[in-house]
């Protein structure tokens, strides 16, 4: 059974990878048993928020009401609302689809990790400029802390599903052996050369180029999971599906 999060309300809990994953599996369980079974990607966040946790979405423009940081996405505890920026909107902007969906599941992740923080004080009468209520936490681009953190770990897992991903991984590999950097490196050339096409110009440095060629494997199922390449990397490494060293085998 997946681990409640019953800690006293001002304490950040710690959980562990697992927690996550059981979390996101017991999210999507909830959902299915109340709707429909999810068994096949996209995982449909959108009706999540809206049908089981009766959350409203709302889009707005952010970042206007916001000009000190890039500010993503926002939530409001009290009304339970959940506000997104125009920018992201995948209609408009097709190419932000992944990045619409994963703020989405990030904030939706705030709601179902953190909102005991929140509650107490929720639509505290702070006024932004405007008159309106000032949201009660907002997602800017680039901001870590533990409780972005943990809401990006949940996120992740709950729009790439562990044994989902793994599943389609196997149909496209033929087999759960991971692929590592060195597997990549005889097309590296050709690899960079079509990802430097398709985002019209890449970063030189080491880092960059190994993540480029990973998200080049990655990107067949991002499509598929509707993520961005980067949030499918960043997953199927935390899987041990993508490997950046072969360890020396004890045998060899």
């Amino acid at each position: 059974m997946a681990r409640r999060f019953s800690k006293p309300k001002s304490e950040l809990p710690f959980l562990s990878p697992q927690a996550f994953e059981d979390e996101a599996a017991l999210i999507l369980a909830e959902y299915g048993n109340a709707h429909q079974q999810v068994t096949d990607p996209p995982v449909p966040i959108d009706d999540i928020i809206e049908e089981h946790f009766k959350l409203v979405l709302q889009i707005d423009n952010l970042r206007a009401k916001f000009p000190e940081g890039d500010v993503l996405g926002a939530i409001y505890f009290n009304d339970k609302k959940i506000v997104v920026d125009a920018s992201l909107i995948p209609e408009d902007f097709p190419a932000m689809r992944g990045r619409y969906r994963f703020t989405l599941a990030h904030e939706l992740a705030h709601w179902r990790l953190h909102r005991h923080l929140y509650l107490r004080r929720a639509n505290e009468p702070q006024l932004l400029p405007s008159g309106e209520p000032k949201p009660d936490h907002v997602l800017r681009d680039g901001k870590p802390d533990p409780k972005e953190y943990q809401a990006n770990r949940l996120a992740s897992c709950l729009l790439m599903p562990r044994e989902m991903v793994k599943r389609l991984w196997h149909e496209a590999q033929g087999g759960m052996d991971p692929v590592y950097l060195d597997d990549l490196r005889p097309r590296q050339q050709q690899i960079l050369t079509a990802e430097v096409l398709r985002r019209g110009g890449l970063s030189m440095g080491q880092d960059a180029v190994d993540n480029a060629l990973f998200e080049h494997v990655a990107r067949p199922l991002a499509q598929k999971f509707e993520v961005s390449p980067e949030a499918m990397r960043i997953r199927l490494e935390g899987m041990n599906l993508l490997l950046r060293k072969k360890e020396p085998s004890l045998f060899a």
